[in-house]
């Protein structure tokens, strides 16, 4: 009877035993499995931001270079249409004076070509401002200009006016009236082959009023002068000549404007 109650006692004493073991097991299981629950809950948030944040500054990186690049362009563009600018007004006013078509007193301090110090910046200046405004007014109105878009037919223009430049110069009518009207027609038909745009007839109006204006302003306060002046106080011929030279500049600037994304035209 000891012997048999004895073993009764350890039998159930290694059953309790193997009862704990597989108790703590479990609640070992429990556990492990909880803590990975948490660690998992805890480090899927900061994926979550991490992945949140990485498309904003991303798209903020990629705004920024494409802003800077707009602005690089943008200088390059307007520097290269100021020294245009610049080169023509030196070129063409040197053929105006040498045939006596525009006087300078003789205190204006002359540069190497014969031309007054304040010519050249300003013309380039205009040149910049008028070659930025063609394209833009392009990409306001939705209307890109697609006529002949090549460096080839831009040398073209500028050649058909320089051409008019030289004949406003050197061709002797009766009258100023009847060298305005071939002059006239001349700048139409230099805008007819080159242009056909609305917005660049416009612009080009806009630009000889303007420039008209001024030039009258500057011949009455006795900056320089003209010879034979026929329309108050300048050549009736030169509006002509700033419409030419605004459709020419505006066509070199839409030209260098070409790498520019523009609106798509509506048929």
């Amino acid at each position: 009877m000891p012997r048999l109650e004895n073993c009764t006692w350890s039998c159930s004493c290694a059953a309790r035993g193997r009862h704990k073991a597989q108790l703590g097991d479990t609640t070992a299981g429990l556990a492990a499995k909880v803590g990975d629950m948490q660690s998992s809950s805890v480090s899927s948030p900061v994926l979550v931001g991490h992945t949140a944040r990485r498309p904003s500054t991303s798209s903020a990186s990629s705004t920024a270079s494409s802003t800077l690049n707009l602005s690089q362009h943008l200088v390059q563009r307007s520097l290269v249409l100021f020294l245009v600018g610049v080169f023509m007004a030196l070129v063409l006013n040197l053929l105006q004076i040498q045939r006596n078509v525009t006087l300078f007193p003789d205190e204006v301090i002359s540069t190497l070509f014969s031309s007054a110090w304040w010519v050249p910046p300003c013309c380039g200046t205009a040149a910049a401002v008028v070659g930025l405004l063609y394209p833009c007014i392009d990409s306001h109105l939705g209307e890109p200009h697609k006529f002949k878009r090549e460096w080839a037919s831009v040398m073209r223009c500028i050649a058909v006016f320089v051409g008019i430049n030289h004949a406003s110069a050197k061709l002797d009518f009766a009258n100023n009236v009847q060298l305005s009207l071939t002059l006239a027609a001349l700048s139409l038909g230099l805008w007819w082959t080159f242009d056909r745009s609305r917005s660049g007839l416009g612009l080009g109006i806009t630009i000889a009023f303007v420039a008209t204006l001024i030039t009258q302003f500057l011949v009455y306060n006795g900056v320089y002068q003209y010879t034979s002046p026929d329309f108050l106080y300048i050549r009736s011929w030169l509006p002509c000549i700033f419409f030419s030279g605004g459709v020419t500049v505006g066509n070199i600037g839409r030209q260098l404007a070409m790498g520019i994304p523009e609106k798509p035209h509506n048929d």
